[in-house]
């Protein structure tokens, strides 16, 4: 009898204390939840930890009552031997991205189209900047996580992800879903990053590059015990429902649900409609984007209604329904460890910062262009500065500003040289003109090779093969001189050098062989006449259609050719009137240069007559010689800056500052499908 009242009193105890267990670790939970996800925390760090210390004990006292979902047991296991490959339940595809206005348009229009309705309603969120996973949820439990992978397969990360604080391992609420899916990204926030890399500062490790790399890198720790020690942060951006699906009908439901079970999303999602509520979203972010708390590199639109999303479905790697607007290029600060000068082809030279590396739109930055000596002096930058430095696409990163109130008396003046810093040759400027040069010409080993380069590149003869390591060894062993002299080299001559096999010799001479058939735009581009870009090229091409008419055309004849002014004939006249580039020219001919002769008249058609572009940016899938092509054949024409006697500006992806003079001047603005439509390569 007595045992039995000690075995019942025990199980009072046992009752009790798992109750008191249950209770403590839901309201673990939630201040969790207010530091981590809300950061409005009601107790103190202090009191927090003493709730933590109290929950510890009781579970050493009684270790038979500690669950998996225990904030206990974030930590995880010690190690993990190598990350088991996880399939996903459904796909984790990427987002189609857009640009520019005229993207998103076409975007809305062709959703709009498909469904049948005038108006969408969107979903609109930030795209966090970090590492894309996966959450199951079985019966309230956090069961499975991994990382997005290839989109099929992912890598389980369970142990990992339960180290962070803001991803609850035990849902609570009235109605838990069977079994869920939760989508979202693990991220790293600014304030957290920065006391991260201060540590690494003080153990005198390696920093971590950006928040996005140090969250991914942290995530996939093979020791989940270092992921712990790692200021993580997750939020939500979709989930899934494995039963009860017709409870969600729309994504801000979803998100809706995601919150009630106290999963942590983006306070900043908004519903709306229309491109004009998607712009003034996208704006609104822009202006906020450096005040908040984590990185993100964009804006998600995602089509609200469940059912529309079904009916668009999707495309091989992307949801029909969903695009990410990309923000453009950001700033970074660093320091100007010096400043040196580089000669391009035509002899400018050209001041270059050497930066400490920063990562600039996740790409490491060293150096940066002050383009000209009036630059230099309008930016004030010295040696020693601290600067804002900014890069678009592939655009030569360029200093932004100096930071003077971080100034200090240290700096040192950088002033432009005398003479040229290759050939020694004395340095000239024009008075119309801010750019000092070299005008040592081809005499200058530094013109010479940018020269050929330029000679060689895509746009101009396309010699595949001919990169600068080439370049710099053909020159050093005084194989070619000037540009004629490609023409001349032999598979034996290359196979004799250090970077040539048999194969690659034959592939260059191959390579050399076919850029002989060309087009006499291509050729003239290719010269490297100083301000001949390739749309001025091609245009004295179309009008003079042969070498001999433009040597022998007067000043006026060349001004007559559109969108050439006194500046660019002046370079024309002077190069063809050089003897020896002259004389280079027809060398380069001799080789076997053949093109066909430019009969625009035969083969023109109407539908663009008498109409302007302009081309900027990446287009999907013409090139930009293409696309110019095309807007000349059919009687239209091409100029390489925007005006007010523009019509149309062809924006692509990257489009820059075009794009933005255009919005300002009232240029239409146009994307490749309706520059196809335009011209009847393709029906409305």
């Amino acid at each position: 009898m007595t045992l039995q009242k000690n075995y019942s009193h025990k199980m009072q105890i046992k009752a009790k204390v798992k109750k008191e267990l249950e209770s403590l670790r839901i309201e673990i939970q939630e201040h969790a939840y207010k530091y981590y996800v809300e950061n409005d925390p009601v107790l103190s760090d202090i009191e927090f930890d003493s709730l933590y210390a109290q929950l510890v004990k009781i579970e050493d006292e009684f270790p038979e009552l500690i669950t998996p979902e225990s904030p206990s047991q974030r930590v995880g296991s010690e190690t993990n031997k190598a990350f088991k490959q996880v399939k996903h339940l459904q796909p984790m595809l990427s987002l189609s991205n857009v640009f520019t206005i005229d993207d998103l348009i076409a975007f809305d229009k062709r959703v709009c189209d498909e469904i049948g309705v005038k108006d969408i309603e969107y979903s609109a969120e930030p795209k966090f900047d970090g590492l894309a996973v996966s959450l199951i949820y079985e019966d309230g439990k956090f069961t499975l996580g991994a990382t997005r992978g290839d989109g099929v397969v992912g890598e389980d990360v369970t142990h990992n992800l339960k180290t962070i604080k803001s991803i609850p391992l035990k849902l609570e609420g009235m109605e838990i879903p069977k079994k869920i899916e939760v989508r979202g990204e693990v991220v790293m926030l600014t304030k957290d990053f920065e006391l991260l890399n201060q540590k690494q500062i003080e153990l005198g490790q390696k920093l971590f590059a950006n928040p996005r790399n140090a969250a991914a890198g942290s995530l996939r720790q093979i020791d989940s015990s270092i992921t712990t020690t790692r200021p993580l942060s997750f939020f939500a951006y979709s989930i899934f429902l494995f039963e009860d699906q017709k409870e969600l009908t729309s994504h801000s439901k979803g998100l809706k649900l995601l919150s009630d079970l106290k999963i942590p999303t983006s306070h900043l999602t908004l519903v709306t409609k229309r491109v004009d509520g998607l712009k003034s979203y996208y704006d609104k972010i822009v202006e906020t984007r450096s005040n908040l708390p984590f990185d993100i590199d964009g804006i998600v639109y995602k089509v609200n209604s469940l059912n529309h999303q079904d009916e668009l479905g999707f495309i091989s790697k992307a949801p029909r329904w969903a695009v990410a607007h990309k923000f453009p290029a950001e700033e970074a600060e660093t320091l100007v460890l010096d400043i040196t000068v580089q000669v391009g082809r035509t002899g400018s030279i050209t001041p270059v910062a050497r930066l400490k590396p920063v990562i600039v739109g996740g790409v490491q930055v060293t150096n940066a262009t002050l383009h000209n000596e009036d630059e230099l002096k309008k930016k004030d930058v010295r040696i020693g500065d601290y600067v804002n430095v900014r890069r678009a696409g592939d655009v030569i990163p360029e200093i932004v500003r100096v930071i003077k109130e971080k100034r200090t008396g240290i700096v040192k003046m950088f002033n432009m040289p005398i003479e040229c810093p290759v050939c020694k040759s004395r340095l000239s400027k024009d008075e119309d003109e801010a750019v000092l040069r070299c005008l040592n010409g081809l005499s200058c080993s530094a013109q010479k090779k940018q020269g050929i380069m330029h000679f060689c590149s895509r746009k101009a003869m396309d010699i595949d093969g001919l990169g600068e390591k080439i370049v710099d060894q053909l020159i050093e062993e005084k194989l070619i001189d000037e540009f004629s002299d490609i023409y001349k080299l032999n598979k034996e001559q290359l196979i004799q050098l250090e970077r040539f096999a048999e194969k690659s010799a034959e592939n260059l001479i191959e390579a050399i062989e076919k850029s002989k058939n060309t087009t006499l735009g291509k050729l003239i581009y290719a010269l490297g006449i100083r301000n001949v870009g390739e749309s001025t090229a091609s245009d004295l091409a179309e009008y003079f259609k042969s070498l001999e008419k433009i040597k022998a055309a007067s000043l006026e004849e060349l001004e007559a050719v559109p969108d050439i002014g006194p500046t660019v004939s002046k370079s024309i006249s002077k190069y063809f009137n050089d003897k020896r580039k002259y004389e280079q020219l027809m060398a380069i001919l001799d080789m076997g240069i053949v093109f066909e002769r430019i009969q625009a008249d035969a083969i023109r058609t109407k539908e663009l007559n008498g109409f302007t572009f302009v081309l900027t940016g990446t287009l999907p899938s013409l090139k930009r010689e293409e696309a110019r092509a095309l807007i000349i054949s059919c009687g239209g024409k091409v100029t390489s800056s925007v005006s007010k006697k523009t019509d149309y500006l062809l924006a692509g992806v990257d489009a820059g500052s075009k794009l933005d003079l255009a919005v300002k001047l009232g240029v239409k603005t146009i994307n490749e499908l309706e520059l196809l439509t335009l011209t009847k390569k393709i029906g409305l």
